[in-house]
């Protein structure tokens, strides 16, 4: 599976844990956690069947509004999200925006230590 701009990394846990693992990071790091949602369950209130599916959007509003004011049509893809979900295998895989993805789509300017790059805040919180 494959999408443009998206990094793709196998987790060694599940879906719910891959997310709880990623949100007490975040937030032992000061990050905002906005919302997180089960889509699995949401899906199953409308009747559908769905693999298990998680989705977390977070942020850190002081940087993220610096690259706002910068161009205000980076909102689209700020807050930052993750997903995390179960394949018909049962792996369980974790996937987000490639950070120059968005700073292409944006013309952003290079920033040091740039708020979009989550490969190191994955790799710590989670061991990939």
């Amino acid at each position: 599976m494959e999408a443009k701009g998206v990094t793709i990394h196998k987790s060694k846990f599940g879906v719910k844990e891959t997310i709880d693992k990623l949100q007490s990071f975040l937030q032992q790091h000061g990050a905002t956690i906005y919302v997180r949602i089960n889509q699995q369950a949401e899906a199953n209130k409308s009747g559908l069947h769905l693999l298990p599916l998680e989705f977390i959007l977070f942020g850190n509003p002081a940087a993220g509004g610096l690259l706002m004011i910068d161009n205000p049509l980076v909102a689209l893809d700020l807050p930052l999200k993750v997903i995390a979900w179960e394949d018909d295998k049962k792996d369980v895989w974790l996937a987000y925006n490639k950070s120059g993805y968005i700073k292409d789509r944006y013309s952003l300017p290079d920033i040091p230590n740039s708020p979009l790059v989550l490969d190191n805040i994955i790799k710590m919180a989670l061991g990939i």
